[in-house]
């Protein structure tokens, strides 16, 4: 049975538009290019099947066709309903790809597209949050057997793989992706910064400048997010539970205080924790009128929608990705995106230029746990440092930018204990 025959996808005709998205990424990624032309020569997946479940848009799309072009039989699944696009997903089964994804759907098709990609029983998986490793743990542990271990791209990811570690339960080796310098620097950082006020700016079509902006949680995500909200001409507010971060916030040039007051201040709010119910019934009493909720961090649990929905008389959709709330008191308060990722569900996600040293990592990684997987064990790894820096130096050539060396009476200076 052919890709096609097998593919669940929404709509095959929507192919030439997606190829077009792919087309764009492809002309603004030239690390991953640079893998990819290395993959094709080495072939360091052939004979291999590889299931993936990421944001399924045309970056990720791109990086698929990296990691098959290195000889592996690829499927790709989404990684959250409402990031998906139609005309990736018809491009990419054209392109002899296998694809288990849709546009929204309700939750039970979402779980069933996924587990359908751990049914083509892969060597080697991408995971994103931790959605793949975990059935694989839990109902379908029957399609461990082949599954030589993977790479993980979330924050949130990473804490549930390194549980599962923690009670010896992990099967196979992961590489943690996320806490490689050139993921966190760049992507949670500049990537999550950027794509999460395009996606609130063309949902609301609304201005930030002068408003006030509450961001929960000061790690690399969310330091991003203020530093662009500041660049907007915000006011920026930041809700932390680490003491080091809100010290780093508040050096930043931000308030810094908890969200039982910042709630009554914030215009815009915008969550980047990985945890659940950092917004929640005892802030939305105080909330101004008008006030606008988006996520940014991993899972629909980070504002509790339940809690909201529970206080209010009526809802609403008023604009595309846009659910307004209308309180028994006659307060509105506005979520985006059903409270799924922001800058996805409401946006293209992170630049092309910024993913492509993340998935350029992806790549590297993945080949790096097959070719290691046997003596790293059942374990989470970090992305060895050669290829953290092997990342940045294709980068920098990309740029057209070089860098000094250290000449070798440097080097013997550094590695010196003797008095200098």
């Amino acid at each position: 049975m052919n890709t096609k025959d097998r593919s669940i996808i929404t709509d095959r005709k929507l192919a030439p538009e997606g190829h077009l998205k792919i087309e764009w990424v492809n002309a603004h990624m030239p690390v991953l290019n640079r893998i990819k032309a290395q993959f094709e020569k080495e072939q360091p997946f052939k004979g291999l099947k590889v299931a993936i479940s990421l944001h399924l848009e045309a970056k990720t799309a791109y990086l698929a066709k990296v990691v098959q072009a290195g000889g592996a039989e690829v499927t790709i699944t989404g990684s959250n309903p409402l990031s998906t696009q139609d005309d990736v997903c018809a491009a990419l089964v054209e392109d002899g790809i296998t694809v288990f994804a849709k546009y929204n759907p309700d939750p039970k098709e979402y779980k069933e597209l996924m587990i359908k990609t751990l049914e083509t029983e892969p060597d080697l998986i991408i995971d994103d949050g931790g959605d793949l490793v975990t059935i694989l743990h839990s109902e379908r542990r029957d399609l461990l057997k082949n599954v030589r271990g993977g790479a993980e791209e979330t924050t949130t990811g990473i804490l549930r793989l390194k549980s599962l570690e923690k009670e010896g339960s992990l099967q196979f080796p992961m590489v943690a992706v996320n806490d490689a310098y050139c993921k966190y620097l760049f992507d949670n950082r500049y990537g999550t910064g950027q794509s999460v006020w395009d996606g609130i700016n063309r949902t609301t079509n609304l201005v930030v400048a002068g408003k006030t902006v509450v961001v929960v949680g000061y790690g690399w995500c969310g330091k991003g997010v203020a530093m662009r909200a500041k660049g907007l001409g915000a006011n920026v507010i930041v809700t932390e539970i680490d003491a080091i971060r809100a010290v780093e916030a508040y050096m930043d040039g931000f308030a810094v205080m908890p969200m039982s007051e910042a709630a009554q201040h914030g215009d815009f709010f915008v969550t980047v924790t990985g945890n659940r119910d950092v917004i929640r019934g005892e802030n939305y009493k105080v909330m101004k009128n008008g006030a606008i909720l988006s996520n940014a961090g991993h899972f629909d649990v980070e504002v509790n929608k339940p809690e909201l929905e529970a206080m209010s008389k009526a809802k609403r959709t008023v604009r595309r990705n846009i659910e307004e709330y209308q309180l028994e008191d006659g307060r509105s308060i506005y979520v985006l995106a059903e409270g799924r990722l922001v800058n996805l569900a409401a946006g293209d996600g992170h630049p092309a230029e910024i993913m492509d040293m993340t998935f350029a990592l992806q790549a590297m990684s993945l080949k790096y746990v097959n070719d290691n997987y046997k003596s790293i064990g059942s374990h989470v790894v970090n992305v060895p440092y050669v290829l953290d820096e092997q990342v940045a130096r294709y980068k920098l050539e990309s740029l057209g930018t070089s860098i000094d060396r250290l000449t070798d009476e440097q080097k013997a200076y550094l590695d010196s204990w003797a008095e200098h």
